[in-house]
């Protein structure tokens, strides 16, 4: 199996680091609102990567945590508290948003059969484990205080910036009017903030009272329940700069270890080939596209079929073309249910095989949808049946549960009588009426079928 490591730039061979268990962490949603497509599609490619390695014969112990604290309004330091914000808006407290929030997140995942992780362990449940990593990180000379908080010191750390790329110094010449004087760099961060009394969120530390910065949480959570170094660490391509940066950072300057071996990423969901977001309101959600008649199934068709490492522009033309394409699928996958028909061994192994190098290659889900289509146009047979379930072990399509729509027409009331002039003629065994009967009802856009009990009237 073979995947693409962000840290190495490069697709590099993937095995555990310890025994047959891959140890993963995933960035986690911050729940302060609804979670949209563009998100979504970031645990669908989680998801994916989790499927892939089981079915490779691995166990996985997955981490998500969910942020429920520490995350200001920018990825970085500024603005207040996402939590914050949304309590005052809402009206409710910080524990009621998270709540909320929280619940109807894992209903999504739900809903797009997408797998929930081992263990989604809250921020708020983990403060002190954050602050003994924040304690670590001052006594060994990462941390420094200023008046208003815990800044980390990248210039400590010579391999700031290994998996962006940023280039520190272009950076320091580039950066806009400092803010936060008492900086060292203008891209030190904040592992801990001195909360003023008004902050609904707070907890007591050698500083006073305060509250976590948003990257120290999960080096702090993934430390607790992975280790000082684990297999996998996942995220959106947004978290690559800033937050998994930082994130590396930490670690070096806690344990002096990077804390994963891959770090993968999956690309931006943009709509209608600009950028999404909830600023822009351009955003959807799951229950959103439900509304409007696409079914969960058919959002998470419409992202397999565009690569986690390509951007996926969302348009509702597309995302019919997803919904007609699944119902299409459903349809080629009940000819073989049941069905008496044979397909030679070798052949069923040689599409085995080839959906299984596929996905074994940085999780090429596209190029194994094609194998599985293919292979449906084979003549109807249960073991293509049963091989495209075991497919659907890694895309997660719910295929067995696949009821194609039946679709009613209107058969205008010419094309009726045409058909039944033709079922008499038929029956009289006038076999040229019958055809030129059959053309006339062509010309109109119908097709007309002959079955066991007399016939039926498509359109074409």
């Amino acid at each position: 199996m073979k995947v693409y490591n962000t840290l190495t730039r490069d697709k590099e061979e993937f095995k555990p680091l310890t025994g047959n268990t891959v140890r993963m962490y995933s960035c986690g949603p911050t729940v302060y609102n609804y979670a949209h497509i563009g998100n979504m599609r970031t645990y669908v490619f989680m998801d994916l990567l989790r499927r892939v390695l089981k079915f490779e014969g691995y166990k996985v112990k997955g981490v998500m945590n969910i942020t429920d604290v520490g995350h200001l309004l920018s990825d970085a330091d500024d603005g207040e508290d996402k939590m914050e914000k949304a309590a005052r808006e809402q009206q409710k407290t910080p524990l009621e948003i998270a709540a909320h929030y929280t619940s109807v997140f894992f209903e999504d995942l739900k809903k797009l059969n997408i797998g929930k992780p081992e263990l989604t362990p809250k921020a708020t449940d983990h403060i002190q484990e954050m602050l003994d990593y924040v304690y670590t990180l001052c006594d060994n000379g990462y941390g420094y205080e200023t008046s208003d908080g815990i800044y980390f010191d990248i210039g400590k750390c010579a391999e700031y910036g290994k998996l962006s790329g940023i280039n520190l110094e272009d950076q320091q010449a580039g950066a806009r009017v400092e803010v936060n004087s008492e900086k060292r760099h203008p891209a030190d961060f904040a592992i801990w903030k001195k909360a003023p009394k008004e902050h609904i969120m707070q907890w007591d530390s050698k500083w006073g009272m305060g509250y976590p910065g948003w990257h120290i949480e999960c080096s702090a959570m993934s430390k607790k329940y992975l280790g000082e170094e684990f297999d996998i660490h996942t995220g959106g391509v947004d978290h690559i700069p800033i937050h998994h940066e930082n994130e590396i950072a930490q670690s070096v300057g806690a344990t002096g270890k990077n804390p994963a071996k891959v770090w993968m990423h999956g690309e931006f969901m943009c709509v209608d080939g600009g950028k999404m977001s909830k600023k822009l309101g351009n955003t959807y959600t799951v229950s959103q596209l439900s509304d409007m008649g696409y079914s969960p199934m058919a959002f998470r068709y419409f992202c397999l079929n565009t690569h986690y490492r390509k951007k996926l522009n969302f348009t509702f033309p597309a995302m019919d073309g997803a919904k007609i394409a699944y119902e299409r699928l459903g349809e080629a996958l009940l000819r073989h249910k049941g069905a008496n028909g044979t397909l030679a061994q070798e052949k069923l192994d040689a599409y085995m095989k080839e959906f299984t190098d596929y996905v074994t290659d940085d999780l090429n889900i596209p190029g194994a949808l094609g194998t599985l289509w293919t292979m449906l146009k084979e003549a109807p047979s249960s073991a293509v049946y049963q091989a495209a379930l075991k497919m659907d072990e890694v895309f997660g399509l719910q295929l067995a549960q696949i009821v194609p729509q039946v679709k009613e027409i209107e058969v205008p009331a010419d094309v009726k009588e045409l058909a039944e002039r033709r079922y008499a003629a038929k029956k009289n065994k006038d076999w040229a009426a019958a055809d030129a009967l059959r053309a006339e009802i062509t010309a109109k856009g119908y097709a007309v079928k002959d079955t066991k009990d007399g016939y039926t009237v498509e359109k074409l």
